[in-house]
């Protein structure tokens, strides 16, 4: 029997170390591969280093947290900022995340470049990130979308000549992967509608990063994406990159083929497994990918709050519970969250039924 453990983190756990607990209830059941997978701005990094066998490091500065993990072939790099609102930041730039690609190709450009998008939050379609990378125009490129304004002359070619040799790939959620930027649908109507911001306000907002789009890239104005993550998708698509998510960039790695290779059972998992999110983007993956490969899926969560019915329409058999209720304070760790033994009792138990 071969299983395929690939869940998102659970409690405090990352993604690796609760797979790894969840293996020990197939111990015996034959061959068992554990997948590190995450989602962009929720682990993404920690999985994917863990899968690439690297270690990540994380500093302060000024602006943000900036998190990397360097291997062999593949850099990995993500920029949180301090705080996420509602609307539109009109005078956030996306320029530390810039800062931050720049510095790791000064020191040694990789061959493959994985940048988890979801940290900062800002409006500006990644002009702040060209910036710092050595696109010129203008006008400031660095001071939010209320910069662009006016924008009639944009040079990114010593942005794209930085990036010569490298593969960039932009990791976003995938609730994001197919946001338009500009339009209706765009991120500007979207943010706009949410903080019931004023008609000409957002039509100029629009207006600007049209402007801006145009100069940079006509072509990738309306690509689905890129208006993911406040419009970094199309800053990395106009730089000759592409978009990914977190877990399908770890199923299209050589151990994400391997290990659904052949696979008789696939078994994820997540904290809340509720009827709002479905699990998360790495749940929804999993069942997929189980699906085209006419295997079970199933769900080790730290709560399930879903019914049966909606849990089969995204093809998952089953789902158990670490807990009946995370209010539950019954044996809970010093964190509050659901400790590695528990799960692991929890896989035990379902191993027996999911056994062949």
């Amino acid at each position: 029997m071969r299983v395929l453990v690939a869940t998102d983190s659970i409690g405090a756990l990352s993604s690796r170390q609760a797979g790894e607990v969840i293996a020990t209830g197939w111990r015996s059941a034959g061959e068992v591969s554990v997948l590190p997978m995450g989602e962009a701005g929720a682990g993404f990094v920690t999985a994917y280093a863990d899968l690439a066998g690297a270690v990540t490091t994380s500093q302060v500065t000024d602006e943000a947290i900036l998190t990397t993990a360097e291997g062999p072939h593949t850099s990995l790099l993500r920029v949180s900022g301090s705080s996420q609102g509602l609307g539109i930041p009109y005078g956030k730039s996306s320029r530390p995340i810039g800062d931050a690609i720049a510095a790791l190709l000064g020191k040694q450009a990789p061959e493959r470049l994985v940048v988890d998008l979801a940290g900062l939050w800002i409006h500006d379609a990644g002009a702040g990130m060209l910036a710092a990378l050595g696109a010129t125009g203008d006008r400031p490129l660095d001071q939010g979308v209320g910069g662009l304004d006016g924008l009639s002359r944009l040079d990114l070619a010593p942005a794209k000549s930085l990036l010569s040799g490298t593969e960039l790939i932009g990791v976003v959620p995938a609730a994001q992967f197919d946001l338009p930027l500009l339009g209706l649908r765009g991120i500007t109507a979207r943010a706009g509608r949410e903080a019931n911001a004023p008609p000409e306000m957002m039509l100029r907002t629009d207006a600007a990063l049209e402007a801006f789009a145009r100069l940079a890239s006509a072509a990738h104005a309306a690509a689905p994406g890129a208006g993911a993550c406040g419009g970094l998708g199309f800053a990395v698509l106009t730089l000759g990159g592409r978009l990914s998510t977190g877990p399908s960039l770890a199923l299209a790695s050589s151990a994400g083929q391997a290990a659904l290779h052949s696979v008789d059972l696939v078994v994820t998992g997540c904290s809340v497994f509720d009827f709002a999110s479905r699990g998360g983007g790495v749940v929804a993956t999993m069942a997929e990918a189980a699906s085209a490969s006419l295997s079970p899926c199933i769900v080790i969560a730290g709560e399930v709050l879903i019914g049966s019915r909606e849990m089969r329409t995204m093809g998952i058999e089953a789902a158990y519970a670490v807990r009946e209720s995370m209010l539950d304070d019954q044996g809970l760790d010093s964190g509050g969250k659901v400790s590695g033994e528990e799960l692991a009792t929890t896989a035990q138990r379902v191993a027996r039924s999911w056994s062949w």
